[in-house]
C-alpha cells in the first residue's frame, strides 16, 4: 500500500451509548493504520483499560470521570509521543470529554451514533434488557444520560452504516488533515 509514516501523534476517541461499535471500529482502524504503514498504532477500551488501570472504579458519575481523566492521561502521553492513539470508551459526559480534548494532542472525537432501538435490537450481551429491568444501574441511555458531543470532528451513524464505511469515512478525515502521509 505504500510506505505511510505517521508525521504527528494523535487522538482518535471514540464515544458513544453501549453497543454503538466503538471498539469494532477502533479494531477497523488500527488495522487500516497498520496496513498503511503507520509505525506506531495503540488502542485503548473499557475492557483492556479496566483489566489493570482503572479496575478500582465502579460506574458512578465520579468513577466514570475519574475513569476518563485516567485515560486521557495516558492518550495525552502517546499522542504527544507520535502514536496513533484509539481511545473507545462510551465517555457519557461532556465536561470530562473536554477535558480530554485540551490534553490530547491532535484530538479527534468520533461520535459513534446509533438509534436506541437498534441498539436494544441487537443488545448480544443483554445489557440492554437487564438495564431496562432495573438489574443494572447506572447504566447510559436507561437510567444515566449520555451527553451527546455538541461539535464532534466526525459523526458515523452506525445503525444506518457499514463497519467498512464508517472505517473509511475515518481514515479518509486522518488522511486529509496530515495526521498520516502515504507516499
Amino acid at each position: 500500500m505504500g510506505d505511510t509514516l505517521v508525521q504527528e501523534g494523535f487522538t482518535l476517541w471514540f464515544t458513544g451509548w453501549s453497543g454503538a461499535g466503538k471498539t469494532t471500529l477502533a479494531i477497523e482502524i488500527e488495522k487500516a493504520l497498520l496496513e498503511l504503514g503507520t509505525p506506531y498504532v495503540q488502542r485503548l477500551d473499557g475492557d483492556i483499560v479496566r483489566e489493570d488501570l482503572t479496575r478500582d472504579l465502579g460506574f458512578s458519575k465520579q468513577d466514570r470521570n475519574e475513569n476518563i481523566r485516567r485515560v486521557a492521561f495516558v492518550a495525552s502521553l502517546l499522542s504527544r509521543n507520535g502514536v496513533a492513539t484509539l481511545v473507545s470508551f462510551i465517555s457519557p459526559y461532556r465536561e470530562p470529554r473536554d477535558k480530554a480534548r485540551a490534553s490530547c494532542h491532535n484530538f479527534i472525537e468520533v461520535y459513534v451514533k446509533c438509534d436506541p432501538d437498534v441498539l436494544i435490537s441487537r443488545d448480544i450481551k443483554g445489557f440492554y434488557k437487564k438495564a431496562l429491568k432495573g438489574e443494572i444501574q447506572n447504566f447510559t441511555g436507561i437510567d444515566d444520560p449520555y451527553e451527546e458531543p455538541p461539535n464532534p470532528e466526525i459523526i458515523v451513524d452506525t445503525g444506518t452504516m457499514s463497519v467498512e464505511d464508517a472505517r473509511d469515512v475515518i481514515i479518509r478525515y486522518v488522511k486529509e488533515k496530515k495526521l498520516i502521509r502515504c507516499s
